[in-house]
């Protein structure tokens, strides 16, 4: 792929791949939360809670990046004091473009695992807690093991959305080569310039060639997961 694409556009799919890792990495587990607390448990400002979730699907992605501006930006509430406190800085930086790529994936996943904990049966859980187990080790033991698939559907779900995020991503950490500069910012600017079009095509190959193959695992992986299950 190094003698295929050029530095600078293999700069582009190495970032991307390093953002979209940590963006599901890190969301995964909160993901999981909220896709259990929205499944199985009842709490005030509970549909509240899933439509914050799932603005960003509905909201224009500039709209969003242009929110994560205001709130993590250095300026922000959130960003200064992350800055001050931690040092973190996300504003024109590839954490902010991990961060964008996480909140535009997150309702993704998170709708992906909670449709697999409403379809585990809750007798099941039940019976594990009349036993004496506590919750946490209910979940781990009974329903984790159940909703598998659906949270390695859902996580590669979020990391191929996260590959793909463009507008969000742009308006957040601007497009700046070697820093912010994921595989779509790239593909974009390709296209702005003369004789770019071949440089975009190559791109666009390699953006289809990892879709394609995450989905491939994806669907590898939940089915084991799924015979594992069926015979455990």
């Amino acid at each position: 792929m190094n003698d295929w694409l050029g530095p600078e556009e293999w700069q582009a799919v190495a970032l991307s791949l390093k953002v979209s890792f940590w963006a599901i990495g890190l969301s995964l587990p909160f993901g999981i939360l909220t896709a259990y607390a929205l499944a199985r448990w009842s709490f005030p400002g509970k549909q509240v809670l899933n439509g914050v979730i799932h603005l960003p699907l509905i909201l224009p992605p500039v709209v969003t990046g242009y929110l994560l501006l205001l709130t993590f930006g250095r300026r922000g509430p959130v960003g200064g004091w992350l800055e001050q406190v931690f040092g973190l800085v996300f504003a024109f930086r590839w954490t902010g473009a991990a961060l964008a790529a996480a909140i535009m994936a997150f309702p993704l996943m998170v709708r992906s695992i909670r449709l697999a904990i409403e379809a585990v049966d809750p007798r099941l859980e039940q019976a594990a807690a009349t036993l004496g187990a506590p919750q946490i080790w209910v979940f781990a033991t009974v329903t984790l093991p159940l909703i598998l698939p659906g949270v390695i559907a859902g996580a590669i779900l979020g990391f191929a959305k996260a590959m793909g995020e463009f507008g969000a991503t742009i308006t957040f950490v601007s497009n700046i080569p070697g820093q912010t500069q994921t595989l779509p910012s790239a593909i974009y600017t390709f296209l702005q310039v003369p004789g770019g079009d071949t440089a975009a095509l190559r791109l666009v190959a390699v953006s289809v060639v990892v879709a394609m193959a995450a989905l491939t695992v994806s669907e590898i992986l939940a089915r084991r997961a799924a015979r594992r299950v069926a015979g455990a």
